[in-house]
């Protein structure tokens, strides 16, 4: 069942709805500078998507052909912001399955997830037809995989200083220019990338 994120699972010291901006000591390489977007946090774990990562050698027309969404040849035209649209890295779990961050003016009943007012998660072909035709959300972030923590693996995580966290922007999410969400994710905090790498390791 859908719910929506409320005050009091954000009371309880849950990141639904939260940025999680990889440390430079961070131990993982698979998430270095990174920008991970929590979808769904709990005691049973956490679930997030990187949002600054790109899928290297797919597009979207590509995975669209792949999902026999459309049919392949130049021939065939995409709305521009479909033409447009990158696919990125979400994380190492699922790798082969798509996720779809979106705004909140497209809903799926019984496949939608709302993460708060402004960013729904849907993981179904059928948005992909729709970004594809043109009637999709106004906008859409895709990608390949996700990222997943056991219970109080996270904390654990945060405790030890791998991450830092802060309120999960919209404008952030679903900028095209991934080169730059690390920097700007930081300065949302006052952080200045260059001064956390020069300090990291120091207590």
């Amino acid at each position: 069942m859908v719910k929506r994120v409320t005050r009091k699972a954000a009371e309880r010291g849950y990141l639904d709805g939260q940025f999680l901006i990889a440390m430079p000591g961070m131990q993982d390489t698979r998430f270095a500078r990174t920008v991970v977007y929590i979808c769904a946090h709990s005691a049973d774990g956490a679930m997030g998507i990187m949002v600054n990562q790109p899928a290297p050698q797919i597009t979207f027309r590509d995975l669209l052909v792949q999902l026999n969404i459309i049919p392949e040849g130049p021939e065939i035209r995409l709305p521009d912001a479909a033409d447009s649209m990158r696919v990125h890295r979400g994380g190492p779990v699922e790798t082969g399955r798509g996720f779809v961050l979106h705004s909140a003016d497209y809903f799926i009943e019984n496949s939608t997830l709302p993460i708060d007012e402004n960013v729904c998660l849907t993981a179904t072909l059928e948005i992909l037809k729709a970004i594809a035709v043109g009637t999709g959300p106004q906008r859409a972030m895709l990608a390949l995989g996700y990222a997943g923590w056991a219970p109080g693996q996270l904390e654990s995580e945060i405790q030890a200083n791998g991450w830092l966290s802060c309120h999960g922007s919209p404008q952030i999410i679903f900028d095209r220019d991934l080169e730059h969400k690390y920097e700007r994710a930081l300065a949302t905090i006052g952080i200045d990338p260059a001064r956390l790498s020069s300090e990291a390791g120091h207590a």
